[in-house]
């Protein structure tokens, strides 16, 4: 295993949209932002993040939201135009810190965020999002392991993968338009609608569809596997078929072949517990 890495154990899931889906007052600053080259990469561009927020973390007092939202933001290139996916780090510290409200317990979260930090963040949240009501986070992040659900709008094929010789960087990625992504989640969701009792599955996959239908229709959405790709060796990285895998039991579902279902949901469990099992022996 390769552990000395700047990124953290952390999988992204991003929606990259094209300039016209931005407010007519930000598209001028964007369009001259891309003119300029300073578009981010997304490895680079997730390792200066980390080493901004721990910078954060370790002041006195922390600053756990930045008091401006970053001007940045990652590019991807379609067809000769550029799609932006803005940081936007100051509102997923927000979200960040209302996840931990709820993930934690509050003598921890008291301890890791003093409260009247937390009050002052919040209350910012509050003016701002006032002003903001419907803009949605570009970026989701989640640490030690990927949420299968972030698998339905992909297939395998759409899958890039590097080891990391020749002084490539080691990374693992999917990217998919976001008219076929929407697609594949309306159509899991006919599924499990049919074939699952309500529960966190479809729901996780209901909030996911609505997210994506938030964005413009001619956007990208990309499920990069960041920092994880460093607890995974060759072998397994190389052979990972979790698109695949979810594909697999989505068709057997629809197929009433529950067996087939069964045996491939193991599979994915298996192989992202043992990732997620890391987290505790670290």
């Amino acid at each position: 295993m390769r552990t000395s890495v700047i990124t953290p154990y952390t999988a992204y899931l991003r929606v990259y949209e094209p300039l016209q889906a931005f407010p007519e007052s930000a598209r001028a600053r964007w369009r001259e932002y891309v003119g300029s080259g300073a578009t981010l990469e997304r490895i680079s561009g997730s390792q200066a993040e980390h080493r901004q927020a721990l910078a954060g973390l370790l002041a006195t007092p922390p600053v756990v939201v930045p008091p401006h939202e970053s001007t940045d933001a990652y590019g991807l290139i379609v067809d000769g135009s550029v799609l932006l996916c803005p940081l936007q780090t100051r509102l997923r510290c927000w979200a960040a810190i209302a996840e931990t409200k709820v993930q934690l317990p509050q003598p921890i979260t008291d301890v890791v965020l003093p409260p009247v930090v937390v009050e002052q963040a919040e209350a910012d949240f509050e003016r701002w999002r006032a002003d903001h009501p419907d803009e949605q986070q570009h970026i989701l992040t989640n640490t030690w392991f990927v949420p299968l659900r972030w698998f339905v709008p992909f297939t395998q094929d759409e899958r890039t993968f590097e080891l990391g010789a020749d002084s490539r960087p080691r990374t693992l990625y999917f990217r998919t338009p976001m008219v076929e992504a929407r697609r594949r989640v309306a159509r899991a969701l006919r599924v499990l609608d049919r074939t699952v009792s309500d529960g966190p599955i479809i729901k996780g996959v209901i909030d996911l569809g609505q997210w994506l239908e938030s964005f413009h229709p001619h956007s990208w959405i990309e499920l990069d596997y960041g920092g994880l790709v460093h607890l995974l060796d060759d072998e397994a990285l190389a052979d990972d078929q979790s698109a695949a895998d979810v594909a697999e039991a989505l068709a057997a579902l629809a197929a009433e072949d529950a067996r087939t279902a069964a045996a491939s949901y193991t599979r994915l469990m298996e192989r992202w517990r043992a990732v997620q099992a890391l987290e505790r022996a670290s």
